[in-house]
């Protein structure tokens, strides 16, 4: 007999979620988190460290270190000489000034890792072992004891001084940062093993997740088969991205040289100072780079590609002493699994050279240049949000580089103590629905199937070489993703673990495929290789490329320039000046091959002419008539309207609606009675076409008598499409009356009626208004009811708000049959005002069946006197729907000087709903 260990997790509910609370929030308890908390902590702050694993051995630095890459050791070499180079090595674009606190702040943290037993390399006479690796610069510094470094760290964190500051929480993965006014204030996550719901209160949050390493797919098929540390999934670029910081550099990836069929990479920095390094098939040296860069992986690349490939890391030729020495670091500190690889295939370093190949793709800013924007402390665009490690851009940063910006966060936000207010309800509700929507669905696909499956589309589309049109496919591909994504099913709280980061490995690669698809150059060699824009361009592009979510959910993007050097740099000068916005990156036409001669098209439609270039939404007939092909050509020319008006009238219908949408694209002088007379054009197609023009183009265009009286004529069409475009252009320019409208209330259609309404209402025609009020429709009854209660409807604004012809209008739709023209009625109350006896027909309202006539009567109460509204009110704080719970406390906020609307208020911040409670505070 089995038992099954798959049981269902049950969803938490918000309301029981776990509260933290701490001046400092570390996410990640990797090199950069460890840091970041130990620093805060000697600071005097209150740090939480949470961690999704365990800090013991999370994090890329738990297998250990081999050795610094980028030591600059006093005597060995010079903060200067390393600024230069790691200009050089990303092609100019860099920040200098985050780039020289690595330069200038390392050696000192070396120092500080000793002191906690770290141990590196020393000669005989107890100086740094400083190798040299590269052709320039001597920056490498061995670890021989490099496996213990997590060790070292995880013992500091337990001190008994740092344990009275740090708490830190295994098995907690944040999937949001919380903001509140644009700053940090905590996140939002979950226990990865329990699945309980938590939310954190902080001062500041230091952002340390490492780098999105399993963003491609690796060449074995295998998911965590990554070169990068596969726990690593982009939750920190995905989470900052989310909170509204600026991302740079996401279009310039990690690619790196591995050892052939294993996730590791080959050692050149270890071999080489042993005698190693990487030749071709014919044991020849082929790389010219002089510093490991995207530069140095194109020439691998092309060199892998070759007739001269495979590539190799040769070591065969050691003496048995180096290959002793190499096999003790290599198959302990860097893989424990590695000398267990080569025995599996019977090679050996004396025998074998180690065959390389490329990794995947992925976003580091430690090994490249991609990751969240952070000024020379650590600190993001967004106030109070910290970044540090490979997940911030600093490039090439390597191990020191995080500690050091671990170390500039936790001292820089240790100034701030725990946010007091309320934590945000939609964003926390958000960040509920991402963890848990999987429990929903237990049955749905699951999460190896779509993470394979998006990380599939990841290396055909995005990975290099790159082109336009494969990065825009791969955007149709990352937005189709989101529905496999939202049916991923899970049972347990580690498959919501594995679920959510499917979610940051699918916002990283839509950034890295925008990123891509905005930078219309080649640079930094393999990295950002675009094959149809093959050169690098200074002119256009000696820039940093930032992007952020704007407020509308929509990614965006800024070309910012690169800041004067602090350092100068032969064949780079950057001037600094503005920014240059460019806005959302939109995919290319994709959906078709090269130019139709011959459209596929439904039964009963029409088609583009072969080869014919249309302007937006202009339609055409088959065959191309040389008239068409005049019109379209003319389009191109800017064209006055006498030049297009001959189309209008032609024989054609499909030449008459292109001369429509060629007006509707250039709007000459004369456009808005010339698409007036289109209106009662023979052709509806035509019809629909100026309609809808005349909608489009209504904010530009003059109050012209000549446009008021073609609408004017409209108004007696026969088609109904006309006579409700014509109402409605007329009540926006205000070009008519109520003469003009008031027939259009009995039309035949519902849709006519709605705009004469509106019209009416525009020019205060209550009379009229009120005929309307016992409409057959109720989409007119509501309308009515609903433009009644717009400041712009208000019909008698020199009187007292409730009282004159729009009050008697709206008591009469209170008492409307249909509960949804009730609802609008009371809810237009709460703009106009509500006075006796309207208050007391708004209070028996509140126990009305319809709950949207229940909200609508809190609303109007809003507008009541207070003695009248506030005990009604107040009562309605039980009602069993949580919208009309809401409405009451939105009602009672405008009574709040009353005490009984005060303490009404303070027992709604304990509701059952999010939004009450949320509005019920900010009331008080």
């Amino acid at each position: 007999m089995t038992t099954s260990v798959n049981t269902l997790l049950e969803i938490p509910a918000l309301a029981d979620a776990e509260e933290l609370t701490c001046d400092v929030l570390v996410i990640g308890g990797g090199t950069a988190g460890t840091m970041a908390a130990l620093t805060a902590a000697e600071h005097g702050a209150d740090v939480l460290l949470l961690e999704k694993a365990h800090v013991r051995h999370s994090g890329a630095l738990a297998m250990g270190m081999d050795g610094v890459n980028n030591a600059v050791v006093p005597g060995r070499a010079e903060p200067d000489d390393y600024v230069a180079e790691i200009t050089r090595a990303n092609d100019g674009i860099v920040d200098q000034s985050t780039v020289r606190q690595t330069a200038t702040r390392g050696f000192a943290m070396v120092r500080r890792l000793e002191s906690y037993g770290v141990k590196f390399e020393k000669d005989e006479h107890g100086e740094y072992a400083v190798r040299q690796v590269h052709r320039s610069g001597s920056y490498v510094l061995p670890m021989p004891e490099g496996k213990d470094v997590k060790k070292v760290l995880y013992r500091q964190l337990r001190r008994r001084e740092m344990r009275e500051r740090i708490r830190i929480e295994n098995r907690v993965m944040p999937v949001r940062v919380l903001t509140v006014g644009g700053k940090a204030v905590g996140a939002a996550g979950f226990n990865t093993r329990t699945g309980r719901f938590a939310t954190v209160r902080a001062g500041a949050v230091i952002l340390a997740t490492g780098a999105c390493g399993r963003l491609g797919l690796p060449a074995s098929g295998y998911l965590y088969g990554t070169y990068e540390n596969p726990t690593n999934a982009g939750d920190g670029y995905a989470m900052a991205y989310h909170a509204g910081a600026e991302l740079t550099g996401i279009e310039c990836f990690q690619i790196n040289p591995l050892i052939k069929d294993y996730n590791g990479p080959a050692c050149a920095y270890v071999a080489n100072p042993f005698g190693g390094y990487q030749v071709n098939r014919h044991g020849e040296r082929f790389v010219d780079s002089d510093y490991w860069s995207g530069q140095m992986m194109a020439e691998f690349a092309a060199e892998v590609a070759s007739d001269r490939g495979p590539v190799y890391l040769k070591l065969s030729h050691l003496p048995e002493e180096s290959v002793a020495a190499l096999e003790s670091i290599l198959h302990s500190t860097e893989r424990p699994t590695r000398g267990t690889f080569h025995s599996g295939r019977g090679h050996d370093y004396r025998t074998h050279d180690v065959e390389m190949h490329i990794s995947e793709i992925g976003l580091c800013g430690g090994h490249s240049a991609s990751g969240v924007r952070v000024d020379d402390h650590a600190r993001t665009t967004v106030p109070r949000l910290y970044a540090a490690g490979d997940l911030a851009c600093v490039p090439h940063n390597y191990m020191i580089g995080a500690f050091v910006f671990g170390d500039l966060a936790g001292a820089d936000a240790a100034r701030y103590t725990a946010y007091e207010g309320e934590l945000p309800s939609g964003q926390l509700r958000e960040a509920h629905e991402l963890i848990y929507r999987p429990l929903r669905n237990p049955d749905g696909p699951p999460q190896p199937q779509v993470e394979y499956k998006l990380r599939r589309f990841v290396n055909d589309y995005v990975a290099p070489p790159k082109s336009g049109a494969r990065l825009s496919l791969a955007l149709e591909a990352f937005e189709r993703m989101r529905a496999d994504i939202a049916a991923m099913g899970a049972r347990t709280a580690h498959e919501l673990m594995r679920c959510a980061e499917v979610t940051f490995i699918r916002d990283c690669a839509e950034m890295a495929a925008r990123a891509s698809l905005a930078r219309t150059e080649s640079r930094w060699g393999l990295y950002h290789d675009r094959i149809d824009h093959p050169r690098r361009d200074d002119a256009s592009w000696f820039h940093h490329l930032d992007l952020y979510k704007s407020p509308s959910g929509a990614m965006e993007f800024t070309a910012r320039p690169v800041a004067p050097y602090a350092v100068p740099v032969d064949g780079f000068r950057p001037v600094g000046g503005p920014s240059r916005h460019l806005g959302e990156v939109h995919p290319e036409q994709v959906a078709t091959a090269g130019t139709r001669e011959a459209a596929p098209v439904a039964m009963g439609t029409e088609h583009t002419p072969a080869g014919t270039a249309l302007p937006h939404g202009a339609t055409t007939g088959a065959p191309a008539t040389p008239r068409l092909l005049q019109l379209l050509s003319l389009a191109e020319e800017e064209p006055e309207l006498a030049a297009v008006a001959t189309y209008l009238t032609d024989s054609d219908p499909v030449v008459r609606r292109t001369a429509v949408t060629v007006l509707t694209e250039t709007v000459p002088p004369g456009t808005g009675p010339a698409l007036a007379a289109a209106l009662v054009d023979t052709d509806a197609g035509v019809r629909e076409a100026a309609a809808g023009s005349l909608r489009e183009l209504v904010e530009t265009l003059p109050p012209e008598e000549a446009l008021r009286g073609g609408l004017a004529h409209a108004l007696s069409a026969d088609d109904p499409v006309v006579r409700a475009a014509a109402l409605d252009v007329l009540r926006a320019l205000r070009l008519g009356d109520a003469d003009l409208f008031k027939g259009a209330l009995s039309d035949s259609s519902i849709a006519v009626r709605i705009e004469a309404v509106r019209a009416l209402v525009s020019v205060d025609a209550t009379e009229e208004v009120a005929r309307a009020a016992g409409d057959p429709s109720r989409e007119v009854r509501v309308t009515i009811a609903r433009a009644l209660g717009t400041g712009a409807g208000r019909l008698d604004d020199t009187a007292p708000r409730a009282s004159g012809p729009a009050r008697a209008v709206l008591a009469e739709l209170v008492a409307d049959p249909d509960a949804l023209v009730r609802a609008a009625a009371y809810e237009a109350l709460a703009t106009t005002g509500c006075p006796a006896p309207l208050d007391a027909g708004a209070v028996a309202a509140l126990n009305d069946t319809a709950w949207q006539v229940r909200a609508g009567s809190a609303k109007a109460l809003s507008a009541a006197d207070p003695g009248t509204a506030v005990p009604a009110l107040v009562r309605t704080l039980a009602d069993p729907n949580a919208d009309v719970r809401k409405a009451a406390v939105l009602a009672l906020t405008r009574h709040r000087a009353t005490e009984d609307a005060r303490a009404a208020l303070a027992t709604a911040t304990t509701d059952s709903d999010a939004d009450v409670r949320a509005y019920a505070a900010r009331a008080l």
